[in-house]
């Protein structure tokens, strides 16, 4: 099926950008600082956000991690749009929510870090709390990694 082979490739570019993205920004452990980056890009990435001018309504909250998810999405559409996302092959995505939300999920929780757990602290419970995400985006990126993992 040509579609599966090329979200397969398009999703390993964004895996590949999320690594780029943790260096540029030199992250080696858990909690991803997306805050940090949103207020702090590097030359050619989008332009500095102030968190303070973000509206409540913005932050979904469903759990205790959920705003920090919300920053994530809007920290993947940021970098679909600026330079250089476009330069490492990450799409516009335009309304694809879906794919929006994968991309978000790859930023707070890059497969490297997942990769150093050892395999019984990969469970939604453990992540959730070492990731400082909601246990349901930690359930759908393990069930992604399996779905495109070669």
């Amino acid at each position: 099926m040509p579609d599966s082979n090329a979200n397969t490739e398009l999703l390993r570019t964004l895996e590949r950008s999320v690594s780029e993205l943790i260096d540029v920004f030199a992250v080696n452990a858990p909690p991803v600082p997306v805050e940090r980056m949103l207020q702090d890009p590097r030359p050619g990435m989008w332009r500095e956000i102030d968190i303070s001018q973000i509206s409540t309504g913005f932050l979904k909250i469903t759990s205790p991690y959920s705003p920090r998810m919300s920053l994530a999405r809007f920290l993947a559409r940021m970098i679909a749009q600026c330079e250089w996302g476009q330069v490492r092959g990450v799409p516009n995505m335009n309304d694809d929510v879906t794919l929006y939300q994968q991309f978000a999920r790859m930023i707070v929780m890059p497969a490297r870090m997942i990769e150093e757990l050892r395999p019984d602290a990969r469970t939604p419970q453990i992540m959730s709390v070492y990731f400082e995400v909601p246990e349901e985006d930690v359930r759908r990126r393990l069930e992604d990694l399996i779905r495109y993992s070669a």
